[in-house]
């Protein structure tokens, strides 16, 4: 997702909630879009998550996140795996925090046979990908693709919203 949002005027970094520090707290506050993302583990994000989305909500009152873009992603074993639930809490989430959200308008197959793969979970809320049991990688060529084009997406939108504020 992140090499999808990285552009000649877009800078993406990923940020691992569970090393967290004033820097990272501060790139989130600066960023023009956040996109949330965490495993399905048992029905919703894991433990660690949840602590993150606390600490992340003391933004609330001030609505220091009012504004942004957001948008999420998740991947699970299975193919459905919960991951929709997931993907709620996210959502909700921003709505709480006043961020404007994002989902992902990938048509894959069977609509369209050739690009098999692409969007192969149907999410539209946000990207569902899903485990690819191999050693390949960590999850399915066409999630990846996916993944690549929501990155794109939020990029092109946060770059069109920077461009209507001069």
């Amino acid at each position: 997702m992140a090499s999808g949002a990285r552009g000649d005027q877009t800078r993406a970094e990923v940020i691992d909630i569970e090393h967290m520090t004033a820097d990272h707290w501060a790139l989130l506050d600066s960023a023009d879009a956040i996109l949330l993302g965490a495993p399905t583990y048992m029905g919703s994000t894991a433990a660690r998550y949840g602590v993150f989305l606390e600490e992340a909500g003391e933004r609330w009152m001030d609505l220091g996140w009012k504004d942004k873009l957001a948008g999420g992603f998740t991947v699970a074993t299975f193919p459905s795996g919960d991951k929709l639930a997931t993907l709620q809490r996210f959502s909700i989430f921003a709505a709480q925090m006043g961020m404007i959200w994002v989902g992902p308008v990938d048509i894959g197959a069977p609509v369209f046979p050739e690009r098999e793969g692409v969007n192969a979970d149907g999410g539209w809320l946000g990207l569902m990908a899903t485990s690819a049991r191999s050693r390949r990688g960590a999850v399915r060529e066409g999630d990846l693709e996916t993944a690549a084009q929501f990155g794109a997406r939020v990029a092109g939108i946060a770059q069109r919203l920077r461009g209507s504020d001069s």
